[in-house]
């Protein structure tokens, strides 16, 4: 029998992994190949919702491919992990400064032994024979000290949430390549063209709605419901991009409800349809009210594992008093240079204390308008007027004295600490004093304050903090980076990262996409570094000019660029400036005047 029309099913732990495969499978034209993400028994029931019997063959990877065999008689290959794959993240992990271990199943900790024995590594290694084992596995080694682990997906996903740091083993696509040659050589007795009914049912899965269009645009299919004519326009507009191949995402407002619509060209025989699935969004375009927005617990956990704020090593030495300040009702003062970590920061004392399941309240004093300001002191429904809730005040260096003085009011003669969980956020530049109201909130509540560290006084920490970022980098790029060069991180260590952890996230995000060997060097970080200075003094504030100018002059410069700096709003650069909307508007009258 022939090798064509092979229809694969693959199975992957983690997205990256989805990306890697259908780069791999663009080297065999006869393979039809399906990915889904998922691991365990999420991977199960992904391989139950396609229908297996659909497949020649399926693909997936340690503990995830044992389950898979378990429902269905179609064959299973399993992605082998090299000994190169453990190794790269051993490797990567020797930068790590606390105490981490090795934990996966047989697959993993076999090659894990030998690999240790051979380096000389004096490494925990530990066994897990069924996902079961992993929860209490890892329970174990939280109360030995442990901060770390390499491990397998389901592993990963469980450290991280139990608070441990994880380094993923991630499969090459070395081993990627021998398993689909496998799936080649197992697939030739399980051939089936089922390929219409494949369709129909694949565009039924996991969605609220779904729509196809044949080749000439035609409605072919639609659940539950067929679209309106004006909907059906905005997806005919789709169709030139889709004809090029490439899937794409995008948003439809459809009577005032948010959907995530994907959209694919499907090839069927001779005949080409394109599919679009809607998923209703759970967050709103906006929330109405300039500056105010409320967030569950699961948009806050969501929130809280992007990016590098993620690390759960981020908070430092100051991790054991957060965990006390979380577990009481106490209100909290934040204080840090930009991009340390403040919104962050106040999530973590909302998810880890008693009132996780009420509603998370972000009050942006910098986004504030004058009608938003007025609906949180005045009106009824106003977040203020609630309680048992958490309700996190951000930028409050952008409140005028007045706004200070009314928000103090407010929270004494209605009192609201004794009703809500108050956390403070301010953002203190090097060498700024604090605003006097900032002292007298504090002295006022009693606030439990932290004060964030600037990156620049943890150069200590860098290697281990950009070591465990680039891991989670690899994952979400599908690269396979082995770590810096010495000159690299010398180069990360003693830069003053003026815009903090979110200047290293951008940063090291820059050079994971800039580099293609399995390690980062002084060069590259060097380049990055430049360009990072060139951002900077582009987006910094002009000087005001003041020599042989009058009071007049320089005062009206100084508020046209507040306006920009705002975009345009005219309300906050007054704010910023302490004055009124009237002495702006003067001020820019006079300046019309003149021309």
């Amino acid at each position: 029998m022939p090798r064509s029309d092979i229809n694969i099913l693959a199975v992957a732990p983690y997205e990256s992994m989805k990306a890697a495969m259908e780069r791999v499978a663009e080297a065999y034209p006869e393979i039809r190949l399906e990915v889904y993400t998922g691991d365990l028994e999420e991977g199960v029931e992904a391989v139950r919702s396609a229908g297996p019997d659909n497949f020649d063959c399926i693909i997936s990877r340690g503990g995830t491919a044992q389950l898979i065999r378990r429902i269905t008689d179609v064959p299973v290959v399993e992605i082998p992990l090299s000994v190169y794959d453990v190794l790269r993240a051993i490797k990567l992990a020797e930068n790590y400064t606390d105490l981490y271990a090795i934990v996966g199943f047989p697959n993993i900790t076999g090659t894990a032994h030998i690999l240790c024995d051979l380096l000389r590594s004096n490494v925990d290694i530990l066994t897990v024979h069924d996902a079961r084992e992993v929860a209490s596995t890892l329970s174990r080694l939280v109360q030995g000290g442990y901060r770390m682990v390499v491990c397998d997906m389901a592993t990963h996903t469980a450290a991280r949430q139990m608070g441990l740091d994880a380094f993923l083993i991630t499969s090459g696509e070395e081993s990627l390549r021998e398993a689909l040659e496998q799936a080649l050589t197992v697939s030739a007795g399980f051939r089936r063209l089922r390929e219409e009914n494949l369709f129909l049912r694949g565009a039924l899965q996991e969605t609220e709605k779904t729509v196809v269009l044949d080749g000439q645009g035609a409605l072919y299919f639609s659940a539950p419901t067929e679209p309106a004519a004006e909907a059906l326009k905005v997806l005919r507009q789709r169709l030139p991009a889709l004809q090029e191949g490439s899937a794409q995402r995008f948003y439809h407002n459809e009577q005032g409800t948010l959907y995530g619509v994907s959209a694919q060209a499907v090839t069927i025989g001779q005949r080409k349809y394109y599919q679009f699935r809607y998923v209703e969004e759970k967050i709103p375009l906006r929330s109405g009210r300039n500056g105010i927005r409320s967030y569950n617990k699961s948009e806050c956990i969501h929130l809280l594992q992007g990016g590098i704020y993620g690390l759960r090593g981020l908070l430092g030495e100051q991790e054991a008093a957060v965990d006390t300040a979380a577990a009481t009702r106490q209100p909290v003062m934040i204080i840090g240079e930009p991009g340390t970590g403040k919104d962050q920061l106040a999530r973590i004392l909302y998810l880890r204390g008693p009132l996780r399941d009420k509603p998370f309240v972000v009050l942006d004093c910098a986004a504030m308008n004058d009608k938003s300001w007025n609906f949180l002191l005045d009106h009824y429904s106003s977040p203020l007027n609630g309680s048992g809730n958490t309700i996190s005040f951000r930028h409050m260096e952008a409140l005028s004295d007045a706004r200070w003085r009314e928000l103090l009011a407010a929270i004494w003669e209605t009192g609201l600490a004794r009703r809500v969980r108050l956390l403070f956020a301010i953002t203190c530049p090097e060498g700024r004093a604090l605003p006097p109201q900032c002292h007298e909130l504090v002295s006022s509540l009693g606030c439990i304050t932290f004060r964030l560290p600037a990156l620049r006084d943890r150069s200590d920490e860098i290697t281990s903090l950009a070591s465990l970022y680039l891991a989670s980098l690899n994952l979400e790029t599908g690269k396979q980076i082995s770590g810096f060069d010495d000159r690299a991180m010398e180069r990360l260590r003693s830069y003053r990262w003026p815009q903090n952890y979110a200047q290293l996230d951008r940063v090291l995000r820059d050079l994971v996409l800039h580099t293609t060997g399995q390690y980062i060097h002084g060069a590259a970080v060097a380049d990055a570094l430049q360009r990072e200075r060139g951002l900077l003094e582009n987006t910094a504030p002009a000087a005001l000019a003041v020599e042989g100018r009058t009071l007049e002059q320089i005062t009206t410069d100084a508020i046209l660029q507040a306006i920009a700096a705002h975009g345009g709003n005219r309300t906050a650069a007054a704010r910023q400036l302490g004055i009124s909307r009237s002495t702006l508007w003067r001020y820019l009258a006079r300046t019309e005047d003149m021309k």
